[in-house]
């Protein structure tokens, strides 16, 4: 699987703030880190961040849409919880994918059962880490099948190119971004789609 990787420091990854992010919580602020590319095969394990996949995410405002939208759907305390959690985690590039009106609704008090919806169909149990979705994806003949918090399937594939995307159950496709951005409770993903149940 290819994938981006972005070095810690001080414990905390920028990368790692692209999670599932916010509720009023004091996000530590992570320090600039250099990106670099590498195959994820021939890698160590992602270390352990300090902080859960809510208090990384919060200090990035490349996922402030995110933060904005985990805050609305009152799910901060829950991944705050022990977890382990891995994050599919929509940029605010991805978020303006979707139209204006719609993020508009989802962002309302009327909205939050959608938008619970939608962002609990981000969230695995357990932790699934690039190589892990790679044997998996390896193991299932190309596909691999995985159950979401929400309870809806996502299928992802490796491309040719060592990328991988996902499927969701409408059919769009999301491609993983940055993969392995560790969290004390569990692992991010980065993508640039916003997938739908």
């Amino acid at each position: 699987m290819k994938v981006t990787r972005t070095a810690t420091l001080a414990g905390v990854s920028i990368a790692a703030m692209l999670a599932l992010a916010a509720c009023g919580n004091n996000a530590e602020e992570a320090a600039p880190a250099d990106a670099t590319a590498a195959d994820t095969s021939a890698m160590a394990p992602a270390p352990v961040a300090s902080g859960t996949v809510v208090a990384v995410a919060q200090g990035n405002p490349d996922f402030s849409t995110l933060v904005s939208a985990v805050t609305a759907a009152g799910l901060g305390d829950t991944l705050n919880g022990g977890g382990p959690f891995t994050v599919f985690a929509p940029t605010n590039a991805a978020f303006e994918k979707v139209p204006a009106a719609t993020r508009e609704n989802l962002m309302a008090p009327a909205g939050k059962a959608a938008l619970t919806k939608i962002l609990t169909y981000h969230v695995v149990p357990g932790r699934v880490d690039a190589a892990t979705l790679t044997q998996q994806i390896q193991a299932g003949g190309g596909s691999a099948q995985l159950t979401t918090v929400q309870g809806g399937v996502l299928t992802a594939r490796a491309g040719a190119d060592g990328s991988v995307t996902l499927t969701d159950a409408k059919g769009g496709v999301s491609r993983v971004v940055q993969a392995d951005v560790a969290a004390s409770n569990g692992v991010i993903h980065a993508i640039d789609t916003v997938v739908m149940p």
